[in-house]
């Protein structure tokens, strides 16, 4: 099983998450610290498990529907592997990699995301 967290606010306006199937374990809301240009304040976080097959799909579903502006990113993990997904671009390492996680890290800088966002859990 894979879980993961996804800022609600972080899709594109025609955004649409699908084809993948997702369980919600948790929504919530919360008032974001360090939000990047373009991030509004309070987020709505909607905590989330799949299926391990279906993690590649559900990457490549988070990269074409994340918006590119704001610094945003998706993140979940299975018992192995990390997937940081960006618009359009997908980092998978293997948890404790610490070269792998600079890369996502690095990648992450790279489209504006608030150096105090690049927090994900392993």
């Amino acid at each position: 099983m894979v879980s993961g967290v996804l800022v609600a606010e972080s899709l594109r306006a025609d955004g649409e998450l699908s084809g993948v199937p997702l369980s919600l374990t948790r929504v919530r809301r919360v008032r974001a610290a360090g939000v990047g240009d373009g991030q509004p304040a309070d987020w709505t976080l909607l905590h989330f498990e799949a299926a391990d097959r279906d993690a590649p799909a559900l990457a490549d579903a988070l990269a074409d529907c994340l918006s590119p502006e704001g610094g945003w990113y998706a993140d979940f993990h299975d018992a192995t592997d990390v997937y940081v997904v960006f618009a359009g671009h997908v980092c998978r390492y293997r948890r404790g990699d610490a070269a792998g996680r600079e890369a996502a890290r690095a990648h992450g800088r790279s489209v504006g995301v608030p150096e105090e966002q690049l927090d994900w859990g392993e």
